[in-house]
């Protein structure tokens, strides 16, 4: 297959650039397209897939920095069998995440339209398409599975699968964008390589990515029927203006985390002050101390000491042993 560059005399198409949420979720309401990239990620024939209605969710300005899609999928499993499975497609460019991720898959185990008419819950695969790097992990793909394990250790095969336990658990697919460069050497490879930002147009504000006419075969229907897809997105204004609206909001959030980040500086700054203060008082403190000791075991009265040190004589009484303070009332 052909490497992540451009070959002598290859020609360029240019599409539009899928990593915009207008862009993908125009890409994956056709049902065809989304059967094709849902069958690369899961490495399972997809055979039938329904978009769920009104699930998609553009992030804006008081809201997450997210976007999702759900889908019912009938999917072929290795044994032969078929299987209604929902696949939750979240994307998302901000490393932070995590949390809303969890919640939004919480709302769907609660969800009863994602339950079986025997009462277990539809097995779930979460897609998390990242637009960050996730720690020092170097492959693009991962796939999460959960194994059901005896006390052991050893891998529970007898009854496995179970409705019970599909529905408590789901597998995950990461991938993590920035990090799609290299080689196609599969399916998975050609597909998500629309999404390989080293190939972003700059001059159009990097809504469209450069593809070679000769990357993908003219034989490969499904691959051709993305491509012309994307093409149609690139010349579609609605989607386009969608494209700057994100644009917009992306640049408001680079915005107000500069801010942050410059208010948390700031507070860190005067915390410091505040702690060095603290410090030296605590050390002045310490010093008076240590100073109306000296003077009291020298035999100095509460009152002389309290001239000396132009201090309110009742913080020398203070400081004084119980047997002393005694003294004095007499």
């Amino acid at each position: 297959m052909e490497p992540n560059r451009e070959k002598k005399g290859a020609k360029r198409m240019e599409v539009a650039n899928p990593i915009y949420d207008a862009v993908f979720k125009f890409l994956m309401e056709d049902d065809r397209v989304a059967r094709t990239i849902l069958t690369a990620l899961l490495k399972k024939v997809v055979l039938s897939v329904k978009m769920r209605p009104h699930e998609y969710s553009n992030s804006r300005k008081e809201s997450v920095s997210m976007f999702r899609i759900d889908f019912a999928a009938n999917v072929r499993q290795a044994d032969g069998t078929e299987q209604m499975t929902l696949i939750e497609v979240q994307k998302s460019w901000v490393p932070s995440e995590v949390l809303r991720f969890r919640q939004y898959l919480g709302v769907q185990y609660e969800s009863e339209r994602n339950m079986t008419d025997a009462g277990y819950g539809l097995p779930m695969v979460a897609v998390y398409l990242l637009g960050h790097k996730v720690g020092d992990i170097e492959e693009p793909v991962l796939y999460v599975h959960h194994e059901p394990l005896d006390y052991d250790g050893n891998v529970v095969t007898r009854g496995i699968p179970d409705p019970f336990v599909s529905s408590l658990t789901h597998e995950s697919i990461i991938v993590q964008i920035p990090r799609l460069r290299g080689k196609i050497n599969n399916r998975l490879d050609a597909v998500l390589s629309l999404f390989d930002q080293s190939r972003a147009n700059a001059e159009t504000n990097e809504h469209t990515v450069f593809v070679e006419d000769d990357r993908y075969s003219e034989d490969d229907s499904e691959m051709q029927r993305i491509l012309r897809r994307l093409l149609m997105a690139a010349v579609s204004s609605d989607v386009r203006q969608d494209m700057n609206v994100e644009d917009e909001y992306y640049s408001y959030l680079e915005h107000k985390e500069t801010e942050v980040m410059m208010k948390d500086k700031i507070i860190a700054q005067k915390d410091e002050q505040l702690s060095q203060k603290d410090e030296q008082l605590s050390q002045k403190d310490a010093q008076l101390m240590k100073s109306i000791k000296l003077l009291l075991n020298a035999g100095l009265s509460p009152e002389e000491v309290a001239e000396n040190l132009a201090v309110d004589v009742a913080v020398i009484r203070a400081c004084q042993p119980v047997n002393q303070r005694r003294g004095n009332v007499g």
